[in-house]
């Protein structure tokens, strides 16, 4: 019986989906395990064949562990709000809700463009996911729980003493009852002190705006990443080299008034969580740098004729008396109030000009050197110098207090700052030589030119400096963080709306029962004329408190009607949330099946679950979701909604399968055409360029295609032969579907893509033009993406999973190529006639008891699969499969003693294939409820060895012999032997030498 690969997994695809085989159980005998993919955002560009791996290897393992016994979580589902189809929107007018169902569930755009669905294209690779679950994070009964979330954080502040969440009613407590001169809480800096009896005396907007300054999610004016055009605030993580990652566009700096995530308060938590995590080394000191814990002191400056002062951090105050300038942030608002007249024109072109570039981009440029003097100066603590100040993008306002006390002696920018702009560099280091470069090794510094440090040793001239600037109140010792409090709000349509109305300018939150507060109808995506997000287009945009309803914003009361009547009507909030916010706690709602309407998750489900034990995804979200996630789980927990104080308990990051481009090459050299001359595009093959380089000749001179090459230069007259270089060259990306396994271009298929290629002439060799190859993303503008549709369709789906295994470590980068699957196709042939050996390929599977041989090769097999899944190393687990199959296939195996557990092993990897051979061997019920094989030693212990019967030292035959075996008993057996005795021809030998387990040689 043939292999017929596409009928096998349609059947068994829609027995998963009919049965709901892979439907999680929330009660159960059996231990839990969870496993989860990140989940996708979904695209109209759906699938390439570079997206499935992680879920493979998650698939992989899930399915592994329900044959170890497990009650398996393994649920999928869509991060489906998002820029990109808000930018679709725009473009076409189609609703981002229709795009983002059409993307999911496939069907026709409003552009005519077919649509694959990512759910149909997920479907036909065989995934053993809990469909049942299914979140999308657009959809607003998902939705409601993350503005629920969001309300929670508004009604908590982060107690230190306590050094957890607490609801905001206990600090409004404590107010009462003696003012905020005790409270230790993560809040705003420089909020004013007050008394029980003031609070009690303040308005109530007077209250919520104190409030507002230690609630966990709180307003503020914020230095943001704003994109013109996205009209949008971006994250730090979505800005590539200063621009936006979706379409490339300008970043500047600046000020708007946002919501923001206290995050900073769980920084040391966050750092601390680390430590009990089976993550990689890599992702976590990713997250280390990022969290960035420093231990040093905060100093203060006074301002000359100024009456204010500069506070900074420093993890160097043994380094105080080598300060000799000052660099400020430029986006300080301190910086205009301080800059001299005369400075203010220089000063306010370099604040333009920083604007320009991102956060990360000035972070990351160590060589570029610019600042501007301000003309004011600082005083210095100790010695009462002035201390000239200056602005360098190399520092941020975002970082400790976005002033840098620059020590040029001891830090390498502030070096070569000085050296740039001719600044004095006092040398603090006690025999070291900083004419050419800072001395920052800490273990070898010896503190000199330092009035009472001097001669003093790093640690303790740390402490006695922390000491000295507590006495005069100058500073004290301080523990900084790089992390930030997270911005959390966004210029755009497509997410979630914030269930936040304002009262007298003050936010307020709509209670839960009243959620979803949902999305309202616009007719354009654009922020609006007055530079108002999105929602600002919203007629009907208004909260009426005595209904809770939206209500049309006509009816907000207004502040220009003098005595009116205040009628409960109040306007909501036109931003809405970012990217991170749905996918910050998607993991918990997989846990909840049965009240998703009462609750997020119940506490029965997630008390059950947990958090998740294995976590696949990729490395770029090493801060961005990772963090934010962590963060809100922490507050969760603190706040009594969950039992586990981490989401992920187990990580593991996937490569990236990159794409083989194929690249045409058009010829440059020396065509000049007039103005109003058509461009007229003519390819060399790729053989040809390599080879006229390599032997430095003209292209015109080379015999394969001279002919045809005279004929180009009389038809183009301005076209010069020239020397070959690759710089002749312009590299086009072709679409690799145009290409064939010997890298030949269907010619026609190229001209007929683009219509200025139509009349484009190729000089091709040997009758075929031939492209070259790279190696890159894997990406649709680079045209090198491979549908695994037309994978499945050609190979299986079985062969796609099974080859993406194949390619190499999961967690490492390799290329794909289509040109290799064939050989895991016809690796699962071969295992298909495994089991259809009889006559006419019939189904042939016996209880004759197995062979020795054919057992050893199952147990080896079972052994290393079972070893390369719990270590992830799934390729090499597939070359053990293809090793069996040569054996039992030598063997001859028809035994369902080995053939039986065989079809169990597959089954994780090919689970098509192993779901029919488990039917035809007679089982009802799928075989992902069979029980893994076990391994038995037994079957590897050698008992017998196949001896090399030597004649005068050249071997004639073999022998196999129980290894228990005397030596007397060996060369009695061999001497009896029939062949032996062929060989001797009645000769007697001189002796026989039996190396017991190894040789026998008759010698004479």
């Amino acid at each position: 019986m043939k292999y017929h690969f596409n009928e096998i997994e349609a059947k068994w695809q829609k027995y998963w989906a009919d049965k709901g085989t892979f439907n999680a159980s929330n009660s159960s005998d059996k231990p839990k395990y969870y496993v989860l993919d990140m989940f996708p955002y979904p695209s109209g560009a759906g699938l390439h064949v570079g997206h499935p791996l992680g879920y493979i290897a998650s698939d992989v393992y899930a399915r592994y562990k329900r044959l170890k016994g497990f009650n398996v979580l393994h649920p999928q589902g869509y991060d489906s709000f998002g820029l990109p189809a808000e930018q679709y929107a725009i473009q076409t007018g189609q609703h981002p809700a229709v795009t983002t169902k059409v993307n999911i569930e496939g069907g026709v755009d409003n552009q005519g463009n077919e649509i694959a669905g990512y759910r149909n294209q997920l479907d036909k690779i065989g995934f053993s996911f809990d469909w049942s679950r299914e979140v999308r994070t657009s959809n607003p009964e998902y939705y409601k729980w993350t503005q629920w979330i969001f309300t929670e954080l508004f009604n908590s502040w982060y107690n230190n003493d306590t050094n957890k969440a607490e609801g905001i009613e206990t600090l409004v407590s404590a107010f009462a009852k003696e003012g905020n001169g005790n409270i230790n809480a993560a809040c705003d800096d420089n909020i004013e002190p007050f008394t029980a009896a003031q609070w009690n005396n303040f308005s109530e907007n007077e209250k919520q705006a104190i409030l507002l300054q230690y609630r966990l999610t709180y307003l503020a004016e914020t230095e943001v990443n704003w994109c013109p055009a996205l009209g949008t605030v971006l994250a730090n993580d979505e800005i590539v080299n200063g621009v936006s990652e979706r379409g490339g566009h300008t970043v500047v700096r600046k000020k708007m008034t946002q919501w923001s995530m206290r995050i900073s308060a769980y920084a040391e938590r966050l750092l601390q969580g680390l430590d009990s995590l089976d993550w990689s080394e890599s992702i976590k000191e990713t997250q280390r740098n990022w969290i960035g814990k420093s231990v040093g002191a905060t100093v203060s400056f006074n301002l000359k004729d100024h009456d204010k002062k500069i506070e900074v951090f420093t993890t160097r105050p043994d380094t105080i008396f080598g300060v000799s300038f000052m660099t400020l942030a430029p986006e300080l608002d301190l910086v205009q109030e301080i800059t001299t007249p005369e400075q203010k024109e220089e000063v306010d072109a370099y604040i333009a000009s920083t604007a320009k570039r991102s956060e990360r981009e000035r972070m990351a440029d160590v060589k570029t050197i610019t600042g501007a003097f301000t003309g004011a100066y600082a005083e210095h603590p100790f010695t009462k110098e002035p201390i000239p100040i200056w602005i360098g993008d190399y520092v941020l306002a975002g970082y400790g207090t976005g002033a840098v006390m620059a020590v040029p002696c001891g830090d390498q920018r502030d070096y070569d700052f000085a050296k740039h702009f001719g600044i004095a560099i006092p040398n603090v280091f006690e025999g070291v030589d900083i004419s050419e470069e800072a001395f920052a090794d800490k273990a070898a510094t010896v503190i000199a030119n330092s009035d009472f440090l001097n001669g003093l040793k790093y640690k303790k001239a740390v402490k006695l400096a922390i000491y000295e600037l507590e006495k005069i109140g100058a500073g004290s010792g301080k523990t900084n963080y790089r992390l930030r409090d997270a911005v959390f709000s966004r210029q755009r349509y497509w997410g979630e709306p914030f269930p936040v109305y304002y009262k007298d300018g003050m936010p307020h939150m709509i209670d839960v029962e009243h959620l979803p507060l949902e999305l309202p109808e616009i007719e354009k995506y654009l922020p609006t004329e007055d530079g108002e997000p999105p929602l600002g287009r919203a007629d009907v945009w208004a909260w009426d408190t005595k209904t809770n309803k939206v209500v049309s914003n006509d009816l907000v009361r207004s502040s220009a009607v003098e005595n009116s009547e205040d009628n409960g009507i109040y306007p909501l909030e036109l931003n809405t949330m970012p990217g991170w916010a749905g996918s910050s706690w998607y993991f918990f709602r997989y846990m909840e099946k049965a009240q998703r309407d009462a609750v997020f998750a119940s506490k029965e489900a997630m008390d059950y679950w947990g958090n998740v034990d294995l976590y696949i995804g990729g490395s770029e979200h090493g801060t961005g979701h990772l963090l934010y996630s962590r963060f809100w789980v922490k507050f969760l927990k603190d706040r009594g909604h969950v039992s586990v104080d981490e989401p992920f308990q187990k990580m593991i990051n996937q490569g990236m399968i990159l794409g083989t481009s194929a690249f045409v090459y058009r010829w440059e050299y020396g065509f000049t055409p007039n103005a109003d001359e058509k461009r007229k595009s003519i390819f060399v093959s790729h053989n040809l360029i390599q080879k006229a380089i390599k032997e430095k000749s003209f292209i015109n001179e080379l015999d394969e295609f001279k002919d045809i090459f005279e004929v180009l230069i009389k038809k183009h007259k301005k076209l010069n032969s020239g020397e070959a270089k690759i710089s002749n060259f312009t590299l086009i990306h072709a679409p690799v579907a145009f290409v064939n396994a010997s890298d030949e271009l269907d010619v026609e298929a190229f001209k007929k893509w683009r219509p200025e290629f139509k009349d484009a002439e190729f000089i091709l060799e040997d009758g075929v033009y031939k492209v070259g190859r790279e190696v890159e993303k894997m990406s649709k503008s680079k045209y090198n993406v491979v549908n695994p549709d037309e994978i499945c369709e050609q190979y299986g789906a079985d062969t796609l999973r099974m080859y993406e295994m194949f390619l190499g470590p999961l967690e490492q980068a390799k290329p794909w190529n289509t040109a290799g699957i064939t050989g895991v196709h016809n690796f699962l042939k071969k295992f298909w006639k495994l089991y259809h050996n009889g006559a006419e390929a019939a189904f042939n599977v016996t209880d004759t008891p197995a062979s020795k041989d054919s057992l050893k090769t199952l147990h080896k097999t079972i052994k290393k699969v079972q070893e390369d899944i719990e270590n992830f190393s799934f390729n090499t687990s597939v070359s053990t499969f293809m090793i069996a199959a040569n054996e039992l296939s030598a063997q001859k195996c028809t035994s369902r003693e080995v053939l039986e557990p065989l079809a169990i092993l597959i089954a994780p990897y090919a689970p098509h294939i192993a779901e029919e051979l488990w039917s035809k061997l007679g089982h009802t019920e799928s075989i992902s409820e069979a029980g893994f094989p076990v391994f038995e030693e037994k079957h590897l212990v050698e008992s017998a060895k196949n001896y090399p019967i030597s004649f005068n030292g050249k071997m004639k035959f073999t022998l196999e012999l129980p290894l228990d075996m005397s030596k007397d008993e060996i060369e009695k057996t061999v001497m009896a032997h029939e062949k032996t005795q062929m060989y001797l021809d009645g000769r007697t030998p001189k002796k026989v030498i039996v190396v017991p387990g190894k040789i026998v040689n008759i010698v004479g």
